[in-house]
């Protein structure tokens, strides 16, 4: 692991109930793979993750909400990261509650999506660190947003080279299951995808009270104390290997849900393959 990866995973394994430093704070969020956006957070760009990383940069970025998006932000992504596509994994309800901003010359997707409100059963999280509640819950994202999911790889299979973005409300869960897909299916070796995993717990620090009133939400919890919810709110290398393992198992891996669960065929596997890479 080089040196400036080993650097931001230190950071990001700050126990969530801790602040980050400000000083290191500001100093990750202002250099790659964190692109400064004014209005949104946890704004990244997958192809400058540091490490053994195939992806090609300026191609895929994920980032949290773009409700708060200011106007310097959406020409930010319009002009500046020459983005022409967003495409948003949010239920239904939190897609009708908070559509995102309309930005000239950019088109917004709003996948549809099996989940009519994201919920999470903490009973799922109460063991260890949480792995088997995380396995869940992204195995149910793998399902519920079949749609997006492939509303992403069609567009790298279809427009090669033209910029794109995801999101969800936080940026880490759904988006994060999107951004593993995407580095898994270019050849990231497991470091550079658990990194990017764990860089969410810098990437929403900005965003800490709003995001924890969201988690409360769909917990359906209104202690910090309730069993299970320090686990879910934390991110840990063993709850996104817990997940790897579901995945291989339940999914064949990457290629087998692309291939069996999404229907795209070898030849699109290998052209998206192909598209993803530097």
């Amino acid at each position: 692991m080089s040196e400036k990866a080993s650097a931001l995973l230190t950071l990001a394994l700050t126990d969530v109930t801790t602040p980050l430093p400000k000083a290191d704070l500001i100093a990750a969020l202002s250099s790659s793979p964190f692109i400064p956006v004014d209005g949104t957070f946890n704004t990244r760009d997958l192809g400058q993750l540091p490490g053994s990383n195939p992806l090609r940069p300026g191609l895929a970025f994920r980032s949290g909400s773009l409700a708060g998006l200011a106007e310097s932000g959406k020409a930010t992504l319009r002009d500046d990261l020459k983005i022409r596509k967003i495409f948003d994994l949010r239920s239904v309800a939190e897609h009708a509650a908070q559509p995102d901003p309309a930005i000239d010359g950019v088109e917004i997707i709003p996948t549809p999506s099996g989940e009519a409100e994201a919920v999470v059963d903490l009973a799922d999280f109460l063991e260890g660190k949480g792995e088997a509640g995380y396995a869940k819950m992204y195995t149910e994202v793998l399902r519920l947003y079949q749609n997006g999911l492939a509303d992403i790889l069609r567009h790298v299979r279809d427009f090669p080279g033209e910029p794109f973005l995801f999101h969800c409300n936080a940026g880490r869960d759904r988006t994060g299951v999107a951004a593993g897909m995407l580095l898994g299916l270019a050849g990231a070796d497991e470091d550079t995808v658990v990194l990017d995993f764990m860089l969410s717990r810098i990437g929403t620090e900005p965003a800490r009270e709003m995001l924890l009133k969201f988690a409360m939400h769909g917990a359906g919890v209104d202690r910090l104390d309730t069993p299970g919810f320090y686990n879910l709110c934390s991110l840990t290398k063993e709850s996104w290997k817990a997940f790897g393992e579901a995945l291989g198992s339940e999914f064949g891996g990457w290629e087998g849900y692309v291939t069996g669960t999404l229907g795209f065929s070898r030849e699109d596997l290998e052209t998206i393959r192909k598209n993803l890479r530097r």
